[in-house]
């Protein structure tokens, strides 16, 4: 089955590949490897889910927002190779924006490598670091950057 077959399963689609915010582009491609700029998690408006994990938002609702991120992380990565068929995830960083006595960044950031897996299968199996921060631009909730590489 293919990664746009295993979309369609979920019921999910790709977003638009994100406009930057800053100086920089959503990726760059260097050969076989495809480096994504960090991504937020976009609502349908374009605005960010925002707030600080573990007092404004659940752990659940995070692992959501992750997804998202997931799905532009993969919207970015069909772009550079031209399908998602020949993509494969090497190794995401992961920020979640939590309050300080917050530990559990890998229940968050499991809804973006959930999601990687689910389209991509054993391709989508990654390294990773999930980490907390004190605060993320645009007060997101979390920002997940990836390294990935295009396979024949």
């Amino acid at each position: 089955m293919s990664a746009e077959d295993n979309l369609k399963k979920l019921g999910l689609t790709l977003p638009t590949v994100p406009t930057p915010i800053a100086t920089y582009v959503s990726f760059k491609r260097d050969g076989n490897t495809i480096y994504c700029s960090g991504q937020g998690p976009r609502k349908p408006d374009g605005g960010y889910h925002t707030g600080k994990v573990g007092k404004d938002v659940t752990i659940e609702q995070a692992y959501e927002h992750a997804k998202i991120v997931g799905l532009g992380l993969l919207a970015a990565a069909k772009a550079a190779a031209g399908s998602l068929d020949k993509v494969e995830v090497i190794k995401l960083l992961a920020m979640v924006n939590a309050v300080p006595e917050f530990t559990d960044q890998p229940k968050v950031i499991n809804g973006c490598s959930d999601l990687l897996v689910a389209v991509l299968g054993e391709r989508g199996r990654h390294a990773r670091s999930a980490v907390g921060m004190g605060s993320l631009p645009n007060n997101m909730t979390v920002e997940i950057e990836a390294v990935m590489r295009v396979v024949d």
